[in-house]
């Protein structure tokens, strides 16, 4: 049976193409404006593009459910805000993230924010393998700082600055940068993440 995947639509962001890119990887993807239903998701996606406060308006009342289950081990793949709101909070804002990473997330030292475009990932996390062009499409200005360095698996450079924008906490992956923008080397990405989830399950 297809792996089943539940994308959380929390009111920010377009949810077309990452629905479309999992389906074309073979994913039965449900969305759901209702954040109860999270949980009893087989696998969750946390996309968009958007604000920090904004985007924990809808799940804040559901926060420590949520946790508890990407604690437990469900397996869940966090896209650009989707990814900085698994972490305590932000230097965005005032709410409080789902808090399944220790840190924050903060203010990119660029001199152009946000950072919008193309840059080279480099991890040697198996979500990486077989993936010979590590390019892949960003657009952010704050990103993720874990207090313990080993929750970051991957890392880029932007005008000088070298950070974190490939995270893992249990099953739970969360990237900076947008696989479903991000050509073949997203689809690939993608699919490496789904037969991850496949086997926990």
């Amino acid at each position: 049976m297809p792996l089943r995947m539940t994308i959380a639509d929390y009111g920010v962001g377009n949810l077309h193409s990452i629905r479309k890119s999992l389906e074309n990887c073979g994913a039965v993807v449900t969305v759901t404006s209702d954040m109860s239903e999270l949980a009893d998701a087989e696998c969750m996606v946390f996309p968009g593009v958007g604000a920090f406060d904004r985007t924990m308006e809808r799940l804040t009342p559901f926060r420590d459910v949520i946790r508890d289950r990407l604690e437990a081990g469900v397996p869940a793949l966090g896209v650009c805000i989707g990814m900085q709101i698994l972490f305590e909070g932000s230097d965005e804002g005032t709410v409080d993230g789902l808090g399944l990473i220790p840190g924050r997330n903060v203010r990119i030292r660029a001199r152009v924010s946000p950072h919008m475009g193309w840059n080279t990932v480099e991890s040697d996390d198996p979500v990486m393998d077989g993936i010979d062009d590590r390019t892949f499409y960003f657009v952010h200005s704050y990103r993720g700082n874990p207090v313990d360095a080993g929750d970051a698996v991957g890392c880029t450079e932007y005008d000088g600055e070298r950070f974190p924008v490939l995270f893992r906490k249990h099953n739970v992956y969360g990237t900076q940068f947008h696989p479903e923008k991000s050509s073949s080397s997203g689809m690939l990405f993608l699919e490496n993440f789904m037969q991850f989830a496949e086997e926990q399950r």
